[in-house]
């Protein structure tokens, strides 16, 4: 649990992490904490939705839903990959979520399934993203998209010191049968296209967290050999299969797997 970011501390954080947003008017005092008479915070993690529509970004900043009053999230994602802000207060995104999902966020452990005797109200401790789709399985986040989307919770992660066990789904959390997020994906860093799930976003964000904030993916990286290596151990541990030992090997000119010594630097390709 940590004391909700202040606009100063969301835009640093995001401009580190290479997030490109705008703000829309007045996100720095937008927010339901006044109407409710609830404060946000302390959060405890991060809330990924799809807004199921199109051109929402006044929908999910000023006119609400029926008997949902705006804000309805923290942060719109449009097909542009720009971020708007719309509120750094309470926000109306998250609903009731089981209160063993939330431990388990707070905890960074794996995510149960939702205990719904028991809530809390998400909108309390939770960030929360609206990433613009129409959820419908056919309509495709884009590539610049998704890049910052895992970039914003990544951002939000390291500002708190969490890891990406603290980012969760609407899906993971709800006890009110919410399926977001989900949908097609144009593709990642040098990753073709594929399908939306927490766990790839999560392993995404766990990615981003191991290098500094302005690493990009698709990127080259190097490795400094340690004793016992050999490229297939490599390959298996850092691209995560080791038959690509022959792309490291052809990386770095090397005739074959084993030609490689203690505290050798090899260059990896993109995972």
């Amino acid at each position: 649990m940590a004391t909700p970011m202040t606009p100063a501390q969301w835009r640093t954080a995001l401009q580190a992490e290479g997030v490109k947003f705008t703000e829309y008017s007045n996100w720095t005092t937008r927010g339901r904490d006044s109407a409710t008479g609830k404060t946000f915070g302390p959060v405890h993690g991060v809330l990924n939705h799809h807004t199921a529509g199109s051109n929402s970004l006044k929908a999910v900043a000023v006119d609400g839903a029926p008997a949902l009053p705006a804000p309805l999230c923290h942060t719109f994602l449009p097909k542009t990959g720009i971020a708007v802000m719309v509120s750094c207060h309470r926000a109306n995104h998250a609903g009731l979520a089981a209160s063993n999902v939330i431990a388990a966020i707070i905890n960074e452990k794996t995510l149960p399934k939702q205990n719904k005797a028991t809530t809390v109200d998400g909108n309390d401790c939770l960030y929360g993203i609206e990433t613009e789709n129409l959820g419908d399985g056919k309509d495709a986040y884009t590539k610049a998209q998704y890049d910052a989307w895992v970039r914003w919770n990544a951002a939000i992660c390291r500002h708190h010191g969490w890891g990406s066990g603290s980012a969760a789904g609407h899906l993971e959390t709800s006890v009110e049968g919410k399926i977001d997020p989900k949908g097609p994906v144009e593709g990642y860093g040098s990753r073709g296209k594929f399908t939306f799930s927490m766990k790839q976003l999560r392993a995404d964000v766990a990615e981003r967290l191991k290098h500094a904030a302005s690493w990009s993916p698709g990127t080259s990286s190097t490795y400094t050999v340690a004793s016992g290596d050999t490229l297939w151990s490599i390959a298996a541990a850092k691209l995560g299969d080791g038959n690509r030992w022959q792309e490291i090997a052809t990386l770095n000119g090397l005739l074959h797997a084993d030609a490689i010594a203690p505290g050798q630097k090899l260059k990896l390709p993109p995972k």
